[in-house]
């Protein structure tokens, strides 16, 4: 299992039912019966979506007993975040250029001393 690339990622988070399970990881671990429960879903469905998450590499699984306790992986949303910055770098630079547009035009507009009142 490597780290899973950001198409992958995406990919795995696009059903609705893995990315309400991620959610509800982000403030840790839980069992399969606790996300079941807070989720509405039967207990194998939620299972099924945590073997995909776990065979992703967006989860780990801890063993205590016969109990499983599923948790986030940092990284692979560490390489998201990462592979996200570069577009919002762009954008952000584009809002900006933008910005930088709207004040000189601003600057040149003069409004005339009569209002336009048309024909």
């Amino acid at each position: 299992m490597g780290m899973p690339s950001p198409g992958s990622t995406f990919g795995l988070l696009a059903d609705r039912t893995r990315l309400r399970i991620v959610e509800r990881l982000r403030s840790g671990e839980r069992t399969v019966g606790a996300l079941a429960s807070s989720l509405s879903v039967c207990q194998p469905g939620v299972s099924r979506h945590l073997r995909i998450l776990h065979e992703g590499g967006l989860v780990r699984v801890r063993a205590e007993g016969q109990r499983r306790f599923y948790s986030l992986r940092r990284q692979p949303f560490r390489d998201l975040d990462e592979w996200m910055r570069d577009y919002r770098d762009l954008i952000e630079g584009r809002m900006s250029r933008l910005g930088r547009l709207v004040e000189e035009d601003a600057g040149e507009f003069r409004p005339s001393a009569r209002p336009f009142l048309g024909d």
